[in-house]
């Protein structure tokens, strides 16, 4: 499947999204704690990342809290945000040696100073990276970016700096987390369920979506190639027909 994936190469997406659903009900379903199955979902963020390169995909986003997970027992919010600042400590040396440039996005102010300081320091130390764009959505809400880049084009509006005439849809872009990244040509999303869950609303406009029966585990670096296979074989039309 890998051949497949290079030979199709020319027709492969140059930014997939990732909503990597699905950690806590594999380990439930193992007896284990949900944590447990966020661990293991690390593991495939690794696999899954370092397939990137060769598979000639230049960005990567993956979708690894959202503004709603705080709801969830305070337990397991801890333990994410302690896995989070793991995996980075861990990752670290090997994403910059390996020419990947990391990026977050999200609301940070409600995180923890401690991770936001890792979040800052990784990015400022991948800066110069271009093997890979790596965007890691933490704290993340679709309609909460939106909510942002609106107040900030008021506040411009405000003071003078613009008319409310010239605010465009590119205008807006400029305002978001992802400014400065392409839109995800293809957004996956694992564990069987068929929905968006607040994630890239505005970016993923024109994107085509895989919705994928295995939990995130489970997914890996074959099956991650087996979706961008078929991606290659879908006609895009972005509203026009074909000629």
């Amino acid at each position: 499947m890998r051949d497949e994936a290079r030979d199709q190469r020319g027709s492969m997406p140059a930014h997939v999204a990732i909503i990597m659903d699905g950690n806590g009900r594999w380990a439930e379903r193992r007896g284990m704690s949900r944590l447990n199955g966020h661990r293991k979902g690390a593991e495939v963020v690794r696999e899954v990342v370092r397939a990137c390169p060769e598979l000639g995909l230049r960005h990567l986003t993956l979708f690894a809290f959202s503004t709603e997970n705080w709801k969830r027992p305070a337990r397991e919010v801890l333990g994410l945000m302690a896995l989070f600042r793991r995996y980075i400590r861990a990752e670290a040396d090997e994403l910059a040696s390996k020419g990947v440039r990391v990026r977050f996005i999200g609301e940070r102010g409600r995180l923890h100073p401690s991770l936001q300081k890792l979040m800052a320091a990784l990015e400022t130390r991948t800066a110069g990276n271009d093997e890979l764009v790596l965007t890691i959505a933490l704290n993340y809400g679709g309609r909460d970016e939106l909510a942002r880049a609106a107040r900030a084009l008021a506040r411009r509006v405000a003071a003078g700096e613009i008319e409310a005439d010239a605010v465009t849809g590119d205008s807006l872009a400029a305002e978001l987390d992802t400014c400065g990244l392409p839109d995800p040509d293809l957004v996956i999303r694992t564990s069987g369920e068929m929905r968006i869950s607040n994630f890239l609303l505005w970016q993923a406009a024109y994107a085509e979506y895989a919705f994928i029966d295995a939990l995130w585990p489970d997914f890996g670096a074959p099956e991650f190639e087996r979706v961008l296979a078929e991606f290659a074989k879908r006609e895009r039309r972005f509203g026009a027909v074909t000629a």
